[in-house]
């Protein structure tokens, strides 16, 4: 039993052949809808996510086994945040990928491991420059009432749904939708550019104090100018 780890034969699974390379070929190359409708972001928004990616030491090891490439590991994370319940399996997306289990939470892992460094979060997400705050105004004093251009960004809260409730404060996480989930405050600029976020907070918790965890509810006074202010729904409070 020692050598060989298992008293009975192993019951192995016969790999079917894998989607995740059409993928990144024929699809990426020549249907922009079709890439999009399976990682959820265009070929171009993956590149820029595979070039910022790459260097991290995390998709780097000593072991004489190699990972995957960087664009095949941050596909299969993208193909699994993208989907939910049975299609989110991990059963599922290995069969998508022509993977094993093991390594479609190896993937999901690394990219979470490089996307949740400070390095990283810093560059990706930060308040807008004088000129990209002044284009937002234009854009909301072009489609909407010209009063209102100075509010140049959006906020909203979103529920990221878990797989199984958690088993520590397992009730704080279930939401309105009858999910397991965890609240996300995203605050973007009209060109969808996230510019503040805050993370973290269960499911149950209401959007108006989540929102508190955000850079400009907490600076507000610093971040918005006299006169400027943040779209918002009824859930938040005036400050």
């Amino acid at each position: 039993m020692y050598e060989t780890r298992y008293e009975k034969p192993r019951d192995t699974l016969p790999r079917g052949p894998s989607y995740l390379h059409h993928v990144l070929t024929a699809l990426k190359a020549g249907r922009d809808d079709h890439f999009r409708q399976a990682l959820r972001v265009s070929p171009q928004t993956f590149d820029k996510l595979v070039a910022c990616l790459e260097n991290d030491p995390v998709f780097s090891n000593n072991s004489n086994q190699s990972q995957l490439s960087v664009d095949q590991q941050l596909a299969v994370a993208l193909y699994r945040f993208g989907h939910d319940g049975n299609g989110a399996s991990v059963q599922s997306v290995a069969n998508w990928a022509g993977l094993g289990k093991g390594t479609v939470h190896l993937c999901t892992r690394r990219v979470m491991t490089a996307v949740l460094r400070p390095s990283f979060m810093q560059a990706a997400v930060r308040l807008p420059t004088q000129e990209e705050k002044e284009k937002a105004k234009q854009w909301v004093h072009d489609h909407s009432c010209k009063s209102w251009r100075n509010g140049w960004c959006f906020v909203d809260g979103t529920l990221v749904p878990l797989e199984e409730r958690p088993t520590w404060y397992g009730p704080s996480y279930f939401d309105r939708k009858c999910k397991y989930s965890l609240n996300i405050q995203v605050v973007n600029l009209p060109n969808l550019q996230i510019i503040d976020f805050s993370y973290g907070h269960t499911g149950s918790t209401h959007d108006s104090v989540a929102w508190n965890g955000t850079k400009i509810a907490q600076e507000h006074d610093t971040v918005f100018e006299q006169g400027e202010w943040i779209w918002a729904d009824s859930a938040y409070p005036v400050i």
